[in-house]
C-alpha cells in the first residue's frame, strides 16, 4: 500500500492529538537553587531562598560558590537526628557535600512546606523554603512552627509562608 501525502498527514495529526490527550505524562519542570557567596566568603545564601511550585517539580542545586562547598539538606529526623520541617509523607533528602560547579537534583511531590539548610552553614543562615501546591491540595501540610529546633539564623532567613505564596519566588542574595 502507498502511503499518500493525506494519510501520511492524517497519521501525523493523529499523533500529534495523542499527545495532548489528558493523563499523558508532560516532562517535570525544573527549577534551578544556586548555592552562592561573596568571593571572600562572609556571606552565604541559596538564590532564590523561596520557591513556591507545583507538585513534581525537579530542584536541581547547584553550588555556584568558587570558595565553599555546601549542602541542600532538609530538616528530618533520618538526617542527623533534626526536627522534621517538611511534609510527613515526603521523602527526606541531602545532597551531600557539592563542590563548585557540582549539583543536586530532587523531585518534590508531596504538597506542603519543606525547609532545608546548608549543613556547615545554617549557623550563618544559610536555609531556605520550598512550597508545594497549596493549601487547597489534599494532604497538604503547612509550615512547622518555631520549637527553637534549628538555628535563629536560619529560621529569620525563612520567607514567611503567605509571602512566599503571594510572590511565588523570593530571591535573597548578596545584598539581602
Amino acid at each position: 500500500m502507498m502511503a499518500t501525502r493525506r494519510r501520511v498527514l492524517a497519521a501525523g495529526g493523529g499523533g500529534l492529538a495523542a499527545l495532548a490527550l489528558p493523563g499523558r505524562p508532560r516532562a517535570a519542570a525544573v527549577e534551578l537553587v544556586e548555592m552562592r557567596g561573596t568571593t571572600r566568603g562572609e556571606r552565604i545564601w541559596f538564590a532564590p531562598l523561596g520557591l513556591a511550585v507545583a507538585p513534581g517539580t525537579v530542584l536541581r542545586f547547584v553550588n555556584r560558590d568558587r570558595g565553599n562547598s555546601h549542602t541542600a539538606t532538609c530538616y528530618h529526623p533520618d538526617l542527623f537526628g533534626r526536627v522534621r520541617r517538611i511534609p510527613a509523607a515526603a521523602t527526606p533528602w541531602d545532597s551531600g557535600f557539592l563542590l563548585p560547579e557540582e549539583s543536586f537534583e530532587v523531585r518534590l511531590t508531596v504538597p506542603g512546606v519543606y525547609d532545608y539548610y546548608c549543613i556547615p552553614h545554617e549557623m550563618a543562615g544559610m536555609a531556605g523554603r520550598i512550597v508545594v501546591g497549596g493549601p487547597g491540595d489534599p494532604g497538604f501540610e503547612g509550615p512547622a512552627a518555631d520549637r527553637g529546633d534549628i538555628d535563629p539564623a536560619a529560621l529569620a532567613t525563612l520567607p514567611a509562608f503567605d509571602v512566599l505564596l503571594a510572590r511565588g519566588r523570593i530571591e535573597g542574595g548578596e545584598g539581602a
